[in-house]
């Protein structure tokens, strides 16, 4: 809808910034979060205000968890992790590939030394940090490791940001169960309330005043694996011979942090590609089809599986045309 000068200027006049409306209820994996208590109540509240207000670092956490989260989620559930672990993920990273001030990395934020504890290759070459299933992975076999020692999913959730030991120790200290009960450090004091506000945003976003559409919303395209069980002396040229470019093979395998793969021990790595590389490249196959005196585009559409619009705009002409014979096509695939 178009908006006139003068709607634009009342809109300002009436310009307000309301408070939220809280949630009734409100958990995490199942374990309910005491929300009738005043500091739970007041933490909560303040970490949905961040959230909400910061409209566009929100929005692109609610486009981006509808194309990483079907990944995410599927990892989670063969590991039996309660499916609320995925916002730990947009927590620690937003969903993208960062490194933090203090060298950790990747969509789950491992550090270094605990990223090969949990069997993730770190090296000049290699950092499975950036791999979305195998840091997953990891952080699954992470969360395991702590819920033995607190069988408790939040508490597995705070021992995420400070550390298993770190957490215990505090339990010790102040002889009490329950996240909520415990004085922390400030980041670990607010972690679970960032996560209970992302998911509580992502799953009612409209309720908070979001507006986006179903296409808005990002998508993970299609892909399929190049197994590799030897070593690639240049990415580029890999790509290349695969008819790809270096672009892509980064782009949808941000693990590989050089232009080579020396692979001594003969190690199986799937590289993902794009099934459509035409949706990030430029570069296309060119076939000249030539014309039977009988042919017509819709045949030829259906012969090469591309859609008649795009014959049409390759080659200037009608949908109604006859084509003659021996009239050359052109076909990008």
């Amino acid at each position: 809808t178009q908006v006139t000068y003068a709607q634009f200027e009342r809109d300002e006049l009436n310009y307000q910034i309301y408070s939220i409306n809280l949630p009734s209820k409100i958990d995490f994996a199942g374990e309910k979060t005491p929300i009738q208590k005043h500091d739970i109540i007041e933490r909560l509240d303040k970490e949905l205000l961040i959230n909400t207000y910061w409209q566009s670092k929100t929005i692109l956490l609610i486009k981006r968890s509808k194309k990483y989260f079907p990944i995410i989620e599927k990892i989670l559930k063969e590991n039996n992790i309660p499916d609320d672990f995925k916002y730990l993920a947009v927590a620690e990273s937003g969903l993208e590939k960062v490194t933090s001030p203090s060298g950790a990395k990747g969509y789950w934020q491992f550090l270094e030394k605990t990223g090969k504890e949990f069997n993730l290759e770190i090296n000049n070459k290699i950092d499975e940090r950036y791999h979305l299933e195998k840091s997953t992975q990891a952080a699954c076999e992470y969360f395991k490791k702590a819920y033995e020692v607190f069988n408790n999913w939040t508490l597995v959730a705070a021992a995420y940001n400070m550390g298993i030991s770190g957490l215990k120790n505090k339990i010790q200290e102040q002889k009490v169960n329950s996240y909520y009960d415990l004085m922390l450090n400030s980041e670990t004091y607010r972690y679970i309330f960032r996560i209970l506000a992302i998911k509580e945003i992502i799953q009612n976003y409209k309720d908070y005043g979001f507006s986006i559409e179903d296409k808005d919303l990002y998508q993970m395209p299609k892909t399929k694996n190049l197994i590799i069980d030897s070593a690639i002396i240049n990415i580029t040229d890999f790509a290349l011979s695969k008819k790809l470019n270096y672009k892509i093979i980064k782009l949808f395998n941000p693990w590989i942090l050089g232009n080579s793969i020396p692979n001594t021990n003969q190690k199986k790595y799937y590289i993902k590609i794009p099934e459509n590389k035409y949706l990030f490249s430029s570069t296309q196959d060119t076939i000249i089809y030539t014309c039977s005196p009988r042919d017509n585009i819709f045949e030829i559409s259906r012969k090469y599986n591309v859609d008649i619009s795009n014959i049409i705009e390759w080659n200037n002409i009608l949908p109604s045309q006859k084509l003659k014979k021996n009239q050359k096509i052109i076909i990008l695939k």
